[in-house]
């Protein structure tokens, strides 16, 4: 049933501004929660209060929406964490998968801004109202005294939240190297010596401090786990060697990236590598079988065949 203060002409022309958002909503949504499917929510949610909404009495458009997408994530992230009893440990939110000669473009505007899915992980570990702050000051060039209104919170309180968020992004997260070809290149070598079973050149490709972080799902309990060091994830790459044979590249949230399959066709992992100075400094695993299933991977189809 249409809001009763919504007419058929009035509903068609917001429906025209809200399409002229639609992507960049996505996007926000996406960086702040990570996970695909619920940023298609909070943006649906935010059509829903649009059509509901007193439309006359908006003045910029960009602006209502984003505030509005923004108050919906933030609840999402705070359902979240009143949910959690227990740490859920390495968690690696969706990543985008393209493939390696482009990006889908129903997915480009979506990843104009992004911040990469290794980074992205670096947020999964930040409080709600943290990482809106960042996300949107730092990503989206949102102004203080707007964010301070999503959060309920003064300016410079809400300044103060994106320093510190920052401040724990620059701690971890590294910055990988921009072309994308040499990164291509590093994946390739580290795909053919995972293949070949060739221990001594894994360990020419990764950093001595390189992190792996794999996100198996909740089954079997602690299957999902973070190592380190170059030694531990050359060993951890040839324990999976069989399955590599049948790993193809692609681009993972806009960087080098590879796919694998199991022999029975069903996704196994999704991987996002990050390159820095020609070397793996971070790599980033989802080979949660259930989170695998809702990613749309035929865009892939043709690299397999």
């Amino acid at each position: 049933m249409r809001p009763k203060n919504v007419t058929v002409n009035q509903n068609g022309w917001l429906a025209q501004q809200f399409e002229a958002h639609r992507a960049h909503l996505r996007a926000i949504a996406y960086q702040i929660l990570g996970s695909l499917s619920e940023a298609d929510d909070a943006v649906q949610e935010t059509w829903l209060r649009l059509t509901c909404s007193d439309s006359a009495g908006i003045a910029n458009f960009g602006g209502w929406l984003t505030t509005v997408v923004a108050r919906v994530c933030l609840d999402v992230l705070r359902a979240r964490r009143s949910r959690r009893e227990e740490p859920l440990g390495v968690h690696v939110p969706d990543p985008i998968v393209s493939r390696v000669d482009g990006i889908d473009p129903a997915e480009e505007a979506l990843l104009a801004d992004s911040v990469g899915l290794a980074l992205l992980v670096v947020l999964e570990t930040l409080g709600p109202a943290e990482r809106l702050a960042f996300v949107l000051h730092d990503i989206f060039a949102v102004p203080f005294d707007e964010i301070a209104l999503i959060v309920g919170r003064s300016p410079p309180a809400v300044r103060q939240l994106a320093s510190r968020a920052r401040r724990r992004v620059q701690g971890v997260a590294r910055a990988p190297d921009a072309d994308v070809t040499c990164q291509r290149k590093v994946v390739d070598a580290f795909l053919a010596a995972a293949r070949g079973g060739d221990f001594d050149a894994l360990l020419a490709i990764l950093d001595p401090d390189i992190v792996l972080r794999a996100d198996r799902g909740a089954v079997p309990p602690g299957a999902s786990r973070e190592l380190r060091g170059a030694r531990v994830v050359a060993e951890q790459a040839l324990t999976f060697s069989r399955l590599v044979q049948l790993a193809r590249p692609a681009l993972v949230n806009g960087a080098a990236g590879i796919v694998a399959w199991h022999p029975n066709g069903q996704p196994f992992s999704v991987m996002g590598f990050t390159v820095r100075r020609g070397k793996v400094v971070e790599i980033d695993i989802l080979a949660d079988p259930v989170r695998l299933q809702q990613l749309d991977l035929t865009v892939l189809d043709r690299l397999r065949r």
